[in-house]
Parts: C-alpha cells; sequence; structure tokens
C-alpha cells in the first residue's frame, strides 16, 4: 500500500486522532502514498477487524492552500467537510511543521478554511477553524414524516448538509435510540443525497445538547460540522446568544457566530501511531 515489511508485506503508517471523541484514522501524505483510498476507509473503519474509526482523513499538501484535507467516511463515501477533523489537520500540520505559523489556511472539499493555533509548549492545544457562512436550507422549519411520525427539522448547508430536530428534554435527549431510527433520518427521500441529522436540547442560552447521526457512518461521539449547524439554527431561532458551547457525547465544541462567519474552537488529540497491513 504505501510501503513494505518483510514480515507483514504492505502495509500503512497511520495516526489516530479524536476531537471530542470524533475519530479518524490519519496519513500523513507529505510522506505517503495512500492508493484506493475509500477501500481503505472501509478496512481502517472497522472497529473489529480494522483500527476502528469514523472514517479515513489524508493530510496532504496543497497547491491553493498551506495544507489540505481529504476525507473519507466508514462506509467508504466521500466527504466535504469534517469540523472536528480539520482541528486534527491543524493540529498535526502544526506540530510536525508543516505550516510554519499560527494562523494558516486548509483546503477542504467544501472550500478553504481559515485556522488559527493557541499553542502550548510549542504544540497546539486549541485550533479555532473559520467555518464559513452557514445558510437555511428548508422551511424555517419544515415538517416530515419519519418512520409514520411526523417531526419538525432545520436544514442548515455548512459546507456539507445537516438536518436539526430539537428535542423538549435531557432525558428525551440521552434516550433515543438513534441505532434503531438512525437510519430513517440519514436516507429519507427529502435527502436524495443522505443527510447528518442532529438532536438538540437546548438547556440555556449559552449551552445545547446534541446527538448525531452522521451520513456515511452512524451514531458519533461528535460532530463539528453538526454542531456548527446546530448553533446556528438555535441560533436563528433566537433560543441562544451567538456565542454558545455545545456538549457532545464525546466532548464540548465552543461556537460562535461573528459578522454572519461560523467560528469553532476545540481541542484535538493524538491517541496512538500505528501500522495497518493489507
Amino acid at each position: 500500500m504505501v510501503g513494505r515489511n518483510k514480515e507483514i508485506g504492505e502495509y500503512m503508517k497511520f495516526v489516530k486522532m479524536q476531537g471530542a471523541g470524533n475519530d479518524y484514522v490519519y496519513v500523513d501524505c507529505f510522506k505517503e502514498k495512500v492508493e484506493n483510498p475509500s477501500e481503505v476507509a472501509i478496512k481502517v473503519s472497522d472497529r473489529h477487524f480494522g483500527v476502528g474509526s469514523d472514517g479515513l482523513i489524508l493530510i496532504c499538501p496543497s497547491d491553493i492552500a498551506d495544507v489540505k484535507m481529504d476525507m473519507y467516511n466508514a462506509d467508504g463515501s466521500r466527504g466535504l467537510m469534517c469540523g472536528n477533523g480539520s482541528r486534527c489537520v491543524a493540529k498535526y500540520a502544526y506540530d510536525h511543521g508543516y505550516v510554519k505559523s499560527e494562523e494558516f489556511t486548509m483546503e477542504t472539499g467544501a472550500g478553504i478554511k481559515h485556522i488559527k493555533i493557541e499553542p502550548k509548549n510549542g504544540k497546539a492545544e486549541y485550533i479555532n477553524v473559520n467555518m464559513g457562512r452557514a445558510k437555511i436550507t428548508s422551511q424555517f422549519p419544515e415538517k416530515i414524516l419519519i418512520n409514520g411520525e411526523e417531526k419538525e427539522f432545520i436544514g442548515v448547508d455548512v459546507g456539507n448538509p445537516h438536518a436539526v430536530y430539537y428535542v423538549d428534554t435531557l432525558e428525551e435527549l440521552q434516550n433515543m435510540d438513534l441505532n434503531k431510527v438512525g437510519e430513517y433520518y440519514e436516507k429519507h427521500e427529502r435527502f436524495p443525497q443522505k443527510v447528518n441529522s442532529e438532536f438538540i436540547y437546548v438547556e440555556d442560552r449559552k449551552n445545547i445538547h446534541m446527538r448525531v447521526w452522521e451520513r456515511g457512518s452512524g451514531e458519533t461521539l461528535a460532530c463539528g460540522t453538526g454542531a456548527c449547524a446546530s448553533a446556528f439554527a438555535t441560533m436563528k431561532k433566537g433560543d441562544c446568544d451567538t456565542s454558545v458551547r455545545v456538549h457532545l457525547l464525546g466532548g464540548e465544541l465552543d461556537i460562535s457566530l461573528v459578522d454572519d462567519e461560523i467560528y469553532m474552537r476545540g481541542r484535538a488529540e493524538y491517541v496512538f501511531n500505528g501500522e495497518i497491513n493489507f
């Protein structure tokens, strides 16, 4: 694949990273080459027979930015943007010297993103990502029939498509069986390209709680673009301030709206390095 070991044959070096529990396998394509990344994504994402992840992200050189993120979901489908993944790519690029400044640009499938690093001891601790402008893509709200039940959602585009649903209590959010119903939301005929689905409980004007069913990956512990979409929808509803903390199963993200642009702030962390053979 990208190397050869006499004992195990073809192998791929990788680093596993996570942002708010949203974990991906990352490959440093400044040094390595990955053929058939869709197939590789399926293999490495398997939590029993692979590494175990929400997908595969390639950290690449770019002709139009300082670094490039190329992402693939757990089912092998290509993703346009991953908020948590962008922070991990930014941390890796900064920590490994591929970018020389605390402010730099990143090429993604959803366009160029502007990054600002908050370093500690020479390494990236917090990463701020300008996610750009979001837009409402549905009625406000829009009614939809999901598995025989009428629901209301707000559609938001943050470089990828989201449908945001609200629940009345934190207990209701915690007790949702997304493994049972998640695919009904993702694959509804209203969304011919499938959709990421967020389920939100608004605690107060500065805190919202979120669970997410990501297209191509199922329920994940976090979704950066989903947090942005959910915060944006809640701000537009007037139910929270223009700076809000989003509480996810895997951690917290701070989302702000400044001059109609969304900013996401959070950590990114290494889990382990490894090799996988093919």
